[in-house]
């Protein structure tokens, strides 16, 4: 089977950490992200990248809670890219990580590098990743740093799986206190895959006031982008965004 590629603006509206104290649009309930999937596939996201939350607003990572919102969402936005995530939030182990994409068998899902690898699986990490490209699960590969990269490389040595065409998401900046992101930091990123040969189906995230800029840097050099309120409220004139949509709508004016 051949997974879905990528759309070339995706939104990720809510994230694993952040809750109404931070911005009283972001949605928790899966009514709520059904209904900003809808705003924000009018606005022009191709995809969404959702978190699910357990009666508390919790992450969790719960195969019957996914599946209601997969759906839910194939209702309501049926041409809407779905991208379940497997974020452990320092909870989850990396068996229970893949578990969860065995029970779901989602059509997409996104994966930290460094969260599912450990010392304890290197065996089982390429056998994952093997089989979820004979079922046909499009697996984007979230990587921090170019030893994310490599760590990848290392993986991905150890199957059949060629590296071209990879979906993979550049994460500019970290989920720490005021962090800032700087469109140069991408440059790292591409360099390494320029001189590995990498022809990578890719796209960036960034944190802070300045995700605008490195979005806009990203789609001016080929790349895809993902924009929401999981990395940033503010829109380019330093203004908060009143929800997901405004900022997929700023970011969407950058890709015509």
């Amino acid at each position: 089977m051949t997974p879905a590629t990528l759309p070339t603006l995706m939104v990720a509206p809510n994230g694993a950490r952040k809750g109404k104290q931070d911005h009283p649009a972001l949605p928790i309930t899966i009514a709520e992200i059904v209904e900003t999937a809808i705003s924000c596939h009018a606005a022009g996201a191709g995809g969404i990248h959702a978190h699910v939350r357990d009666a508390e607003g919790g992450h969790v990572l719960d195969a019957g809670l996914y599946k209601e919102l997969i759906v839910e969402l194939g209702n309501a936005v049926p041409e809407m890219m779905v991208q379940i995530t497997t974020e452990a939030v320092g909870i989850y182990s990396p068996d229970e990580q893949m578990q969860l994409v065995r029970d779901i068998m989602p059509k997409c899902v996104s994966i930290s590098a460094r969260e599912l690898h450990s010392a304890d699986n290197a065996k089982t990490c390429p056998e994952f990743y093997e089989w979820a490209n004979d079922v046909g699960i499009a697996v984007q590969h979230i990587l921090y740093s170019v030893d994310d990269l490599e760590l990848l490389s290392q993986t991905f040595s150890k199957t059949s799986i060629s590296p071209d065409g990879l979906q993979i998401l550049f994460v500019l900046g970290r989920y720490t206190s005021n962090q800032e992101s700087e469109p140069q930091q991408l440059d790292s990123f591409l360099a390494w895959a320029n001189e590995n040969g990498w022809k990578a189906d890719w796209a960036v995230c960034a944190f802070g006031r300045r995700e605008t800029d490195c979005l806009a840097y990203a789609i001016a050099n080929g790349g895809k982008v993902r924009v929401g309120f999981e990395n940033s409220f503010w829109n380019s004139n330093g203004s908060v965004a009143a929800n997901n949509a405004e900022r997929v709508r700023e970011i969407k004016a950058l890709t015509a």
